[in-house]
């Protein structure tokens, strides 16, 4: 299974278009067929919308049953009501339970089965080989082991491979485990990679001449300037993961031409909130997704047509040309992320494209922060944007705020206009290493605040 061209699971990576359709609709009978069995809401659910659960039998059926979302479970659940109503299975076939981070309100509560950590499992096993890893890597997680199911998920899929886990947690662990245990690859988030290499070089080791020979970054979308500026401090690739509580696993395969999407266990589609229906391939909307059971098989909870909120696009169904055929999309974007200022939208990321623009990288560490203030009624936007210089006497201003500034509106016509008109400002503060706002936040730090 090692090495780039191998296969966790051949015979379905590798479908035909043809027959992996067909596969999904068998599994989409099913598991709709399930939930109208075992679970709480969605019996209730489709009695209330007069569904009757045989009549959905194909991708286009699925489209036509109604959109659940986040708030949709909250309401079905403790203290709204007496029983969770999306726990599928009786208590004693339920083997862990999860909450997500409840930034916007009561934590949505998720059960899993054993099976249902199996099937986690394989999806993450399937993107591990697709980058590459297999027998023998030794590969450091640096992502919570608490609530959040990504770094069990992650170690559950090493077992099946014949990984070695190296269970950090956290990326401030002892550059004796890179001396010691010779990891061959990190998993972490860009900015837990970045400062690991810093602390790397402090100690006069260069990251590129370490045993790692892989990065994995996910929990967070980021910018490809990020990327490649982490890429070139490590001196290797960097692949793109997508994974959350619900679900869905996906990763970039060694191609990095999209992220693949486990079509046999997890349907994807792109809906379009304002207009109310799905958008045609190739268009940007927030994701939506049914977990999809082999026949025979039970789940904890699962959901049909759940928005997640996370914006997307598919880029292709054709054969990717690492040989698998599961649909690419682009790496997603948590709308939470996204504000609008001049009729136009931007999301982080487009922050972040405009401080890891290459030129900027010889004065900044990469750690950066932004606030909006002001509004509508004021007549003006003003974005504050702070960046963390290596030494803020030593940085050329005028080079950041110009790569920055030609980054951030290349692909924002109307915010360009905006702010050549006076009605949207930028401000940028330069500061010293540790003396950004986010330092003196617990938990992970918003890089984007709208304080309007």
């Amino acid at each position: 299974m090692s090495g780039e061209g191998s296969y966790f699971t051949e015979a379905v990576e590798t479908m035909d278009r043809g027959d992996l359709d067909a596969l999904i609709e068998e599994r989409i009978r099913y598991t709709v067929n399930f939930a109208s069995e075992h679970s709480p809401f969605y019996r209730q659910w489709f009695r209330e919308h007069k569904i009757d659960a045989a009549s959905i039998r194909s991708h286009e059926d699925l489209r036509e049953l109604p959109i659940i979302s986040g708030q949709t479970i909250r309401e079905h659940q403790p203290p709204e009501t007496s029983e969770f109503q999306f726990k599928s299975l009786d208590w004693r076939e339920i083997f862990t339970l999860h909450e997500t981070s409840g930034t916007s309100g009561t934590p949505k509560a998720f059960f899993l089965s054993w099976a249902d950590w199996q099937r986690y499992a394989e999806k993450y096993a399937q993107i591990f080989v697709s980058q590459g890893f297999g027998p023998g890597d030794r590969v450091v997680v640096c992502a919570s082991y608490g609530m959040n199911v990504g770094a069990n998920t992650m170690t559950l899929a090493a077992q099946k491979i014949g990984m070695t886990i190296i269970p950090e947690g956290k990326c401030a662990f002892p550059l004796r485990i890179i001396h010691s245990y010779k990891p061959t690859g990190l998993v972490g988030s860009v900015f837990k990679l970045l400062r690991l290499a810093r602390r790397l070089q402090v100690a006069h080791i260069r990251p590129p001449d370490s045993s790692v020979e892989r990065l994995v970054v996910g929990g967070e979308s980021f910018a490809e300037e990020s990327r490649a500026y982490l890429a070139e401090l490590w001196g290797c690739p960097v692949y793109n993961t997508y994974g959350s509580t619900e679900g869905t696993m996906c990763g970039e395969c060694s191609e990095l031409k999209g992220l693949h999407v486990p079509e046999d266990m997890v349907h994807l589609d792109v809906y379009d909130p304002h207009l109310a229906d799905f958008v045609p391939e190739g268009e940007c909307g927030r994701i939506v997704l049914t977990t999809l059971l082999p026949v025979g098989e039970k789940c904890g909870t699962l959901l049909l047509n759940y928005d997640t909120e996370d914006t997307t696009v598919v880029l292709s169904r054709d054969r990717c040309a690492c040989g698998r055929t599961h649909l690419r999309i682009m790496t997603p974007q948590r709308e939470a992320e996204t504000f609008w200022v001049a009729e136009t939208p931007f999301n982080r990321v487009d922050v972040e494209r405009g401080v890891f623009q290459r030129e900027n990288m010889e004065y900044l560490t990469g750690e950066y922060e932004a606030f909006l203030y002001g509004g509508d009624d004021m007549g003006e936007t003003t974005m504050r944007v702070s960046v963390e210089c290596f030494d803020p006497e030593k940085c050329d201003r005028n080079v950041v705020e110009e790569h920055f500034l030609k980054a951030f509106f290349q692909y924002k016509q109307r915010l360009a206009e905006a702010h050549a008109e006076g009605t949207f400002n930028l401000v940028f503060n330069f500061v010293g290493p540790q003396d950004l706002e986010l330092y003196r936040v617990t938990g992970r730090p918003k890089r984007l605040v709208d304080r309007r």
